[in-house]
């Protein structure tokens, strides 16, 4: 019996891989052009880690008029959960980040390089399997777990490398004839590679991000395509890298260790091996340390937390971009009104050593990102969230729009915006002041410098009698505010205050505070004239007599 014999044997109806090669041909790209993948697999949320992935992936992508794929890597069909492509299709789309090739669906995909769901190309890879039997470099293993057990304490014991390699690999040299017969008597077997590599000898490979690293060859048989007639991971990505023509595989720096393994695949499948690049993970601080953010400890790991906080995405993407790059900043600060998409990323200067993941800094990220929104677009994310997570705030929203969208304006769209807002979670607590509905009467005021309570009514009852018409413009309702300050025994400027303060109860900015505490409840609060206009007239009395 020849190799070829063996290989009909064990995949009789697998098709010639010229077949695949014909199907899917080189792409016509223009030079340069990057194709990547984001390949997870469907056992549960995607990951913060996974969502950069993805970000740089779709990234190098655009910015060389290339191609990004979503494929889905579900050949452990024991991990799978129910329903796991579309939560990752829906998580990603959450961000803006729609696949230009792949599955857009649980059950939907697009593009021409397909099925994009490793369990739907078995065919492709027994194919790709038979014709590496009929050279010689795979074949059926019968190993038995007791078997590889047994090899695997030997090891143990004589404390050299564990793995199925060499000596060790009890049915890389059975005789073909055997294998048939074993096959035909329908004992278990799974197909492994044949490696051709020795530990003793060296390969060097440049990574992109990582630069020049040395490894031993891989010499280890690895198992390529399991009892259930599905490849493993190894294997699966080296066929589909190469029939999607996969340029740049960008992914997390625990896959280096495997880079001598996969070379050597894509070598002896006769490939053109992609560039590879490790990004470095993204890490906590945890009480002074550095640790791997974690799915079980770390709210923030799954992508779907900043949906419910309301973290828009385009602060989250900023924020990633701004750890994947570290030239993003000083861009930042160069192209403030600049669409993210103008930033160029580039691979080789992405940190070697893994990014801390900092919360405040998201936020404040954030604030600066939402500073930019125009207040129709705060009123029409902040409504979409509460439509999932805050009843009360929706009630209001969409009762009082034109209310609604003259309080998120204030402050807006000048050379220096508020910068209030770092989530929709937090918008009802910035704004409940300006809504009877929810505003706290309550409240026990915190004048903070004026704290006599008869000064403080004094105060009140004098601007409401005398200076107050909502008509005013704003030079004439702060020239009235200084009016008021002056007659109350304060001064009417900070400065004049400054220069002789034992002349003087306090300033016009603690007159103005004591009217701004009485109106919101709050110290701090945006532009006070602009809150005045839109309370009106009424509320505004209604307000300050109260107190």
């Amino acid at each position: 019996m020849d190799h070829k014999e063996l290989a009909d044997l064990i995949f009789p109806n697998a098709k010639e891989i010229e077949y695949y090669e014909e199907k899917y041909p080189e792409r016509n790209l223009p030079e340069g052009a990057m194709v990547t993948r984001f390949a997870p697999s469907p056992t549960g949320f995607v990951h913060i880690g996974g969502l950069f992935g993805a970000i740089v992936d779709r990234k190098l992508a655009q910015q060389t008029n290339g191609v990004f794929i979503l494929r889905i890597e579900d050949t452990d069909q024991k991990r799978e959960i129910e329903k796991g492509t579309e939560q990752i299709v829906k998580g990603l789309s959450n961000f803006g980040i729609i696949p230009n090739e792949g599955m857009i669906g649980e059950d939907e995909e697009k593009g021409n390089y397909g099925p994009y769901k490793q369990s739907q190309r078995k065919e492709i890879y027994q194919a790709y399997a038979k014709s590496l039997i009929e050279r010689g470099f795979a074949y059926p293993c019968f190993c038995t777990p007791e078997e590889l057990e047994e090899i695997r304490e030997k090891q143990e014991k004589a404390k050299i490398r564990p793995g199925y390699y060499g000596i060790w690999a009890k049915y890389r040299s059975l005789p073909l004839q055997e294998a048939a017969e074993k096959i035909k008597n329908g004992e278990k077997y799974i197909i492994r590679f044949k490696s051709q590599g020795r530990e003793d000898r060296k390969i060097k490979h440049k990574d992109i991000i990582k630069g020049n690293i040395e490894f031993p060859e891989n010499d280890q048989d690895i198992v390529i395509i399991k009892a259930d007639g599905l490849p493993t991971y190894h294997f699966a990505h080296a066929v589909d890298d190469h029939l999607m023509r996969v340029t740049h595989v960008i992914r997390g720096d625990e896959w280096v260790s495997s880079i001598p393994l996969h070379l050597e695949l894509f070598k002896t499948l006769g490939f053109k091996s992609p560039k590879y690049a490790h990004t470095a993970t993204i890490m906590k601080d945890d009480n002074g340390g550095k640790r791997k953010i974690s799915k079980r400890k770390d709210p923030e790991a799954a992508v779907s937390y900043y949906h419910e906080e309301g973290i828009p995405q385009e602060a989250v993407i900023e924020y990633l971009l701004n750890i994947a790059n570290s030239n993003f900043e000083p861009w930042r600060r160069a192209n403030k009104d600049a669409e993210v998409s103008e930033f160029d990323l580039q691979l080789n200067k992405m940190s070697v050593s893994g990014a801390v993941f900092d919360m405040v800094k998201l936020l404040d990220v954030s604030k600066n990102v939402i500073s930019k929104f125009t207040a129709e677009k705060i009123y029409n994310e902040t409504l979409e969230w509460a439509k999932n997570y805050d009843e009360e705030l929706r009630n209001l929203l969409e009762q009082h729009k034109e209310y609604s969208l003259k309080v998120l304006n204030i402050e807006r769209g000048n050379a220096k915006p508020r910068k209030d807002i770092s989530k929709w979670s937090e918008v009802k607590g910035i704004i409940s002041y300006m809504y009877d509905e929810i505003f706290d009467n309550n409240n026990t005021y915190e004048f903070q410098k004026i704290t006599d309570e008869e000064e403080i009514k004094k105060i009140l009852s004098s601007y409401i009698e005398k200076h107050f018409n909502i008509n005013d413009d704003k030079q004439t309702w702060f020239d009235k505010m200084k009016d008021l300050a002056e007659e109350m025994g304060y001064a009417r400027e900070v400065k004049e205050y400054k220069q002789e303060p034992e002349k003087y109860k306090g300033h016009v900015g603690d007159i103005s505070t004591v009217i701004r505490v009485g109106l919101t409840g709050k110290c701090n609060t945006p532009d006070l004239y602009e809150i005045i206009q839109i309370l009106g007239e009424n509320k505004v009395t209604e307000r300050l007599k109260r107190i």
